[in-house]
């Protein structure tokens, strides 16, 4: 456990409190000390884990960085070369904690934030400038490579895993502005209760895996074998001589059944065409991608499929997997029987619609050869089923502040780290910054953002 400058209590105001110690965490916190505020005084980092890493040290030991190591970089100190030996959750949990030593942080953990609640304390007066004290040398630019769909957050609690989006929350009237929000920690084996002007959550999505189909596809209960989710892999050889069937249109998914096919029989199931698509994988993430992301969030969508949107790249190993028959979905299925799957055309769209930007409208499939579905009916026995459906965004600890507008299924955003409904809180690792370099650029702009809300120089951030 790191120890905070300022031991937190209860009558303490804070500036900001952080939520969650991961990539984007790390990164919100890094801008706003070179903005001038002092961690363990003005500011606090809190993080659900028990050690620096957010969510990479929850990895699988057959994952390594290698020469991809730049996407994990935070702003102001490189990752610097990496052993590509060496499993990532090792590489990122040291290098986290290097990073929180140099800039003094002062991470406080393992401390689970269980609710964010707004009070009727006044909040106290502005802060008097963006810069009260020397700033530190730090370098502002981002790191060189884009990351892919998992974006490494730090996680809020348990991993029970996430079977339907959440109901419509109650419409209430808007809360007070310029009140106090109340957070309510269990730390040190005890509950605390913070106070702090503004809350900025970077809680990720690792601790919410989302499996769509269970418990509605019938027979779910019946099934014999093992269930699993992408949270819950260990090895390859945990599943050797067994047949698996690997669920998701997703790159987890396609990475898994590579690692998978020389030990297991493996069996590809997506609800429609695999997305591979012709944009380079350090073109994947940008702007433009960002952007379509956005204008679901701003309407208070839930964050968008990363690979709906960005495609799976045509990597060299990813074309292999296609021609040895391994990456070729043979659809959906839509029964679970006690020792197998019932794959059914009844389940599976042949309509590629969302694809990635380089299937044009028409055009057809980029890798015509990854989808062959079944034609009709068709049971598969297999010994596994292996959820890589994705996760949901890790916010339920904001609920009691009613975030969500009347009758959307998502929190309503104002641009990539603002929340509609309130201006106290922020949301960095969430949307268009679910991705290691997304996660790194919207803490840059969520420290931009609160410092100018926390002096009074803009009633509200600009987008950028």
């Amino acid at each position: 456990m790191t120890t905070p400058h300022r031991t937190p209590d209860d009558s303490h105001v804070w500036q900001v409190v952080v939520i969650g110690a991961g990539q984007a965490g790390l990164a919100t916190a890094h801008d706003l000390v070179g903005r001038g505020l002092v961690p363990g005084e003005d500011f606090l980092v809190l993080d659900a884990g028990e050690g620096p890493g957010g969510a990479w040290r929850e990895r699988w030991d057959s994952l390594t960085l290698g020469r991809a190591h730049t996407i994990a970089s935070l702003p102001g100190m490189p990752m610097g070369t990496v052993d590509p030996a060496v499993p990532a959750s090792q590489v990122v949990a040291d290098y986290h904690r290097r990073y929180e030593e140099r800039f003094a942080l002062g991470v406080l953990r393992p401390a689970t934030v269980l609710s964010v609640t707004s009070t009727d304390l006044a909040a106290p007066a502005l802060l008097g400038g963006t810069a009260r004290r020397g700033q530190p040398d730090i370098d502002e630019g981002d790191p060189a490579a884009s990351a892919g769909p998992d974006a490494p957050g730090a996680g809020d609690g348990a991993r029970a895993p996430v079977t339907e989006g959440l109901a419509d929350e109650e419409d209430r009237a808007p809360v007070p502005r310029d009140t106090l929000l109340s957070l309510h920690v269990e730390a040190g084996g005890g509950r605390r209760h913070l106070l702090s002007r503004m809350v900025i959550s970077a809680t990720g999505t690792w601790s919410r895996p989302y499996i769509p189909y269970i418990p509605w596809v019938p027979g779910a209960p019946d099934f014999r074998g093992r269930q699993l989710h992408t949270v819950d892999y260990g090895s390859a050889q945990d599943f050797a001589g067994m047949s698996v069937v690997v669920v998701g249109g997703g790159l987890s998914a396609v990475q898994f059944l590579l690692e998978l096919a020389p030990v297991a029989d493996t069996v590809w199931a997506t609800r429609r065409p695999p997305n591979f698509t012709d944009v380079s994988f350090d073109q994947v993430w940008g702007a433009e991608v960002e952007r379509a992301v956005d204008r679901l969030t701003a309407t208070g969508e839930p964050p968008a499929s990363v690979v709906r949107t960005t495609g799976i790249p045509r990597e060299p190993a990813y074309l292999r997997g296609i021609a040895e028959g391994v990456l070729v979905s043979r659809g959906m299925f839509d029964r679970i029987g006690p020792r197998g799957v019932r794959f059914s055309p009844a389940a599976t769209s042949q309509d590629p619609a969302g694809l990635g930007p380089a299937t044009p409208t028409g055009a057809g499939l980029v890798e015509p050869d990854s989808w062959r579905p079944f034609t009709g009916p068709t049971w598969v026995d297999v010994d596994v089923i292996f959820w890589n459906t994705g996760f949901r965004a890790a916010t339920g600890h904001l609920s009691p502040l009613r975030l969500r507008e009347p009758g959307s299924r998502g929190i309503h955003m104002d641009g990539r780290v603002s929340v509609a409904r309130d201006p106290r809180v922020l949301l960095v690792g969430y949307g268009s910054s679910a991705s290691t370099l997304g996660a790194t650029r919207a803490g840059r702009e969520a420290a931009r953002v609160a410092l100018s809300r926390l002096t009074g120089s803009s009633r509200r951030g600009a987008r950028s």
